[in-house]
């Protein structure tokens, strides 16, 4: 496998285990050219402080903040933010969890780069499973 053909999605808690060694084996892997996502951003210990100690190359927006577009005004604040602060470090962002037309148009309107979700499509099964549905949209 060519490792640039390769995105792995750690979480916080898998970086508070053990981080510095952690962190080594992902700066190592990204040296080799495999991408490294943050999974679940915004529901984990402490991840603005991983953004300093570790350029993540994506940021995956947890669905628990998706789930309340477009209505409620403070998960429109929190993705804002999100999304203001990856880009500002030129991370890509991808919102987890879109399952209706207005999670998306709300996902859009925000310049979110990628979503995923059973709007887009639902999960493939066995071998079909190879790649992830992923809309991407405007940049």
């Amino acid at each position: 496998l060519d490792p640039r053909r390769l995105e792995l999605e750690i979480t916080e808690s898998v970086i508070f285990e053990h981080e510095t060694r952690n962190i080594d084996v992902l700066q190592t892997l990204r040296a080799m050219g495999a991408r490294i996502a943050m999974d679940d951003f915004g529901t984990g210990y402490s991840s603005l402080s991983y953004l300093r100690s570790f350029v993540f190359d994506k940021i995956k927006i947890d669905r628990a903040f998706v789930r309340d577009l477009p209505h409620d005004s403070d998960a429109l604040s929190i993705i804002r933010a999100i999304i203001d602060m990856a880009q500002s470090l030129g991370v890509l962002i991808t919102a987890e969890g879109v399952e209706t037309e207005a999670q998306m148009e709300a996902l859009k309107a925000l310049n979110c780069g990628e979503a995923q979700g059973y709007f887009i499509g639902r999960p493939a099964p066995g071998i079909d499973a190879y790649i992830e549905p992923v809309a991407r949209y405007g940049t």
